[in-house]
């Protein structure tokens, strides 16, 4: 059986009252429809049709080639809006899932549960539903004497005893893909809004004597359509609440999870720690018997096994197996740590790669360079590596030692072994093994301290005569 998908996401979004098209924004650090398509991916659709609209252009520029497109050029309600697939899906045979693009909530698991349902019964439809204390604002499903789905009624149709209906319509639905198109053909806007609704295909199937099922979610959050932003921030507290339990079943322990925010493609290995206030987004991975945090910010970045990162950001960069980062370091995009390398407190690294063993403990920064194994840099050393219109690199060999408050003006190289005196401006390569010196001599001059203090305080006397 060919499973196929409509994800439905033309509507503009006024509620949101955003520049940004509603499907667009982000849950758990991922776009909304980015979370419905990988959705239906995950749950065996092999085409997969995104109905754009409002942005059209910039929906499809977050998605690629991940799925085909149709333009709904007036949004004239859900059944209009899976029609216009009809062009790219009509002829084919099989199940297709019609979804919203503003449904992050929805979980493979659930699709699979439904097709499996659809399939077994030889229904036309399958509904995803759920049963809500308050159902106010969603459409209600209606069953028979035989627990068939006989109609679903939307909110502003309803009779008084249609409304007291708790079961409501998800907006998530299983259809025989030819049935699914003929049925359409024969819906109507004679209804309060005017509209084509796509739950008139229900009560058109039934007439017609086919089965239409309901297959009833447990998990009331799956039927969440972000429409504002309340219902967005009540998305993403789910979201978060299901990808931290993800990660506790899996090994992983959060001290603290209700202040851990912990993105959708965010990869963590077993008996790592994560303490409260750490942000990990993007496509980060962290190895295994880790200690991240408190207060560590990572962005797509890979820290190895053994690795502790505490109050700093490490944003597009490697962290190798038993490094150490922080605390208040800065890792910027482009660093690379090797293994048992130490960043210590207000160490800022840029484009900067470091050999195994190399320590840059304190008060420094490191930028446009490249670093061999085993290197101490001292507290205050700069690499210089702008000079108001180009960046140039430094390079430092195996076992170099760098004094504290050393400049080191690139484009400049150590080699293997180099020593660089403290306080120190290195303008020229230093060859391995060499000891490098560049300051000036130290003067002292006798009683000259007294004199400036004497002269200085007459100074101020006559100013306050004056």
């Amino acid at each position: 059986m060919k499973v196929m998908a409509i994800v439905l996401a033309a509507g503009q979004g006024k509620r949101m009252k955003s520049k940004l098209y509603k499907v667009l924004h982000q849950v758990a650090g991922k776009p909304m429809v980015g979370h419905v398509l990988n959705t239906v991916k995950e749950a065996a659709s092999e085409r997969t049709v995104v109905i754009v609209g409002h942005g059209a252009e910039a929906v499809q520029a977050y998605l690629g080639d991940q799925a085909e497109y149709v333009l709904q050029e007036q949004q004239l309600g859900t059944g209009h809006a899976v029609r216009q697939a009809e062009g790219l899906l009509g002829s084919e045979e099989g199940t297709t899932i019609v979804v919203c693009g503003d449904t992050p909530l929805v979980r493979a698991e659930t699709i699979r549960a439904m097709i499996e349902l659809h399939s077994s019964t030889g229904a036309a439809a399958t509904v995803l539903t759920a049963s809500f204390d308050n159902p106010t604002g969603y459409g209600r499903v209606i069953r028979g004497t035989d627990g068939a789905v006989e109609r679903i009624v939307e909110q502003k149709d309803c009779s008084p005893e249609e409304a007291a209906v708790k079961e409501i319509n998800t907006g998530t639905y299983c259809f025989d893909n030819k049935k699914l198109f003929a049925a359409l053909a024969e819906v109507k806007s004679d209804n309060a809004q005017g509209e084509y609704y796509l739950t008139d295909v229900i009560g058109i199937f039934r007439r017609a004597g086919e089965s239409v099922q309901a297959y009833c979610t447990n998990d009331l959050a799956e039927a969440i359509g972000v429409n504002d932003r309340v219902a967005l921030a009540e998305a993403e507290g789910y979201m978060r609440e299901r990808i931290n339990r993800k990660h506790l079943i899996e090994g992983v322990t959060l001290i603290d999870a209700a202040s851990t925010y912990i993105e959708a493609d965010v990869r963590i290995g077993s008996d790592t720690i994560i303490y409260p206030g750490t942000v990990l987004r993007g496509e980060t991975v962290i190895g295994e018997d880790c200690v991240i945090g408190p207060n560590a910010d990572i962005s797509d970045s890979t820290v190895g096994n053994g690795a502790t990162v505490k109050y700093s950001v490490v944003d597009k960069s490697e962290i190798g197996n038993e490094s150490a980062v922080g605390p208040y370091a800065n890792l910027r995009p482009g660093s690379k740590l090797g293994v048992g390398c130490k960043i210590g407190d207000f160490v800022e690294l840029k484009n900067a790669s470091l050999g195994d063993g190399s320590k840059v403990s304190h008060l420094s920064y490191v930028g446009d360079a490249k670093v061999g194994k085993d290197v101490n840099i001292g507290c205050g050393a700069i690499t210089v590596n702008y000079d108001g219109y180009n960046k140039f690199v430094t390079e430092i060999g195996d076992n170099a030692f760098v004094g504290s408050n050393v400049n080191l003006i690139a484009p400049v190289k150590l080699g293997d072994g180099a020593y660089v005196v403290a306080g120190s401006t290195i303008t020229h390569d230093v060859p391995s093994g060499d000891l490098a010196i560049a300051r000036e001599r130290q003067v002292n001059k006798s009683g000259y301290a007294d004199k400036i203090r004497a002269r200085a305080k007459a100074k101020k006397e006559n100013a306050k005569k004056g």
